[in-house]
């Protein structure tokens, strides 16, 4: 008699780790959060990735160039994460000049605080932005 109540509490067993599995693998845990510097080498591609990306979308006729890296966060999870907090300013140059420009000055000057969040795989060179925000400073 015992026995013929074993086999389904067995089965709910089973289901009740099969779902708890299935959750647990749709959750992003994350491995580690940390500050890093901006002179780390992934940064510094990541930082020129969201530079190019940004002056690509702006309608803006000039480019614009970081001013300062207020901080950047690095989340590992089943892939790399970086959040950037930065300054960004009106340079000089107009859409089609690549070189590094002096920012503008006088009534051409625009300042602007952003904030990145780019998702990045360095060894494949693979970056893409998840979200960003930016507002006039």
């Amino acid at each position: 008699m015992a026995r013929t109540q074993q086999g389904p509490r067995l089965l709910l067993a089973i289901m009740g780790a099969l779902v708890a599995l299935t959750y647990q693998t749709r959750r992003k845990t994350f491995l580690s959060v940390s500050e890093v510097p901006a002179s780390d080498p992934v940064v510094v591609t990541t930082l020129d990735f969201v530079t190019k990306d940004f002056n690509k979308k702006s309608e803006d006729p000039y480019n614009f160039r970081i001013a300062r890296v207020l901080k950047v966060l690095k989340r590992v999870t089943d892939h790399m994460e970086y959040r950037i907090n930065l300054e960004m300013r009106r340079t000089i140059c107009l859409k089609m000049e690549e070189n590094n420009c002096s920012f503008q000055e006088g009534e051409l000057y625009k300042k602007i605080d952003c904030f990145f969040s780019v998702f990045v795989i360095p060894w494949f060179e693979k970056y893409k932005v998840l979200a960003r925000n930016c507002t006039d400073g």
